[in-house]
């Protein structure tokens, strides 16, 4: 006997749709799978390959800097021309707007120059020659003063000493220094040389660098990366120039009230130690420091009361401060403003590479640097470190 067949169970409205698609479809596909191992492997590619850049920077950065001092005797120069040369240009492109040809203001700047400074080292030579050669002497009647000062230290001392115990320290014998014409006869063609060179790089920075910049942008492919060219070259140009020479006239000017002030207080040779003054503040904090303590030394040198021979020291250490803190910020504005952590590693890498040349030219050379940066697309984060 034939039982009926009982109906199939009635299809869902969602799954309707499962019985219309192919056989295939219904089988857990691998592809998720592979796309997911190709991710990965596109990642890890691009991991290792920022790796490799990051190493290959860091080769490229030691390799810049074993270049740059193997060749100091070349950059320095050309480095400080370049500084010089931008200071002076706008003098140049002055006398050029009024009919005056380059070449002539150039010229006529340059020698004007030349006079000026030939006149203060003349001036300052026979001041400089004496300190070196008494050094010995003014050294031995200094440790006596010396003494004097800090007898307070040593009676601390002797009673930290008779707390721990005797020590015994041995003492070294120096020989005193001394300079004889031999040396003086041997550097003199050197520094004839290198101040040659210098000058002739800046009258042919003064006379061509317009026209060298005028090759350039003609090298340009369109007229509008032209304008461009132009627009950044120019800016650089003019806020480079218009810091170095506002830095040059505020040195200037502390060392004219540094040798008013060693005048005021009867103290030897004070154009030797304002023009000092002067070109060691070309070195933020070090070179302030430097002076300060090279003024207490010639103070205790002159003056027989600890009071009066610190007095000139401190007021150079009040006027140093008064220069950072109100002039130099009032004047430059904030955007020239470094941060001092920047401003130490930059004095301590240049000073290590090229020494005290290195340590006077470090500061302009940041500055500029953060200028440039702050034109150019890619460098902003050069700016924000740097920048106080």
């Amino acid at each position: 006997m034939n039982t009926p067949m009982s109906p199939p169970p009635p299809v869902a409205a969602g799954d309707e749709a499962l019985l219309d698609l192919p056989v295939e479809a219904m089988v857990p596909s691998r592809e998720p799978r592979l796309n997911l191992l190709h991710v990965n492997r596109a990642q890890s590619a691009r991991r290792h390959l920022r790796g490799i850049r990051m190493v290959l920077n860091i080769f490229l950065a030691l390799a810049l800097l074993y270049t740059v001092t193997i060749t100091k005797q070349l950059l320095i120069p050309l480095v400080l021309a370049s500084f010089i040369g931008l200071a002076l240009n706008p003098i140049v492109a002055r006398c050029a707007h009024m009919g005056i040809p380059r070449w002539l203001g150039a010229s006529v700047l340059m020698i004007g120059l030349i006079a000026g400074i030939g006149t203060g080292i003349g001036m300052l030579t026979q001041p400089a020659l004496g300190w070196v050669h008494e050094a010995p002497t003014a050294i031995r009647s200094f440790i006596p003063k010396l003494r004097s000062v800090m007898q307070p230290l040593e009676a601390a001392n002797r009673a930290t000493q008779g707390l721990t115990g005797p020590t015994r320290v041995q003492g070294s014998v120096q020989s005193p220094l001394s300079i004889t014409i031999w040396d003086i006869v041997a550097t003199t063609p050197k520094v004839l040389a290198g101040v040659l060179t210098v000058v002739l790089l800046v009258f042919f920075f003064l006379v061509y660098g317009d026209l060298m910049l005028r090759r350039l942008v003609q090298a340009s492919p369109s007229f509008g990366y032209k304008r461009h060219a132009v627009h950044v070259v120019r800016g650089i140009q003019f806020e480079v120039s218009r810091y170095i020479l506002t830095a040059t006239l505020i040195n200037l000017g502390l060392g004219a009230a540094t040798a008013g002030m060693l005048w005021l207080y009867h103290m030897p040779d004070p154009l030797l130690w304002g023009t000092v003054a002067m070109l060691a503040n070309f070195i933020p904090y070090v070179g302030a420091i430097s002076t300060t303590a090279v003024l207490a030394v010639v103070g205790l040198l002159n003056f027989n009361q600890a009071g009066s021979a610190l007095l000139p020291a401190l007021t150079f250490a009040g006027i140093t401060a008064f220069e950072g803190n109100v002039v130099t910020p009032l004047i430059q504005g904030h955007r020239m403003r470094l941060s001092p952590i920047a401003i130490l590693l930059w004095l301590l890498v240049w000073g290590w590479l090229w020494g005290i040349p290195g340590a006077l030219l470090a500061v302009p050379m940041l500055t500029s640097a953060k200028l440039v940066a702050e034109r150019v697309r890619g460098w902003r984060w050069f700016v924000r470190m740097v920048q106080r």
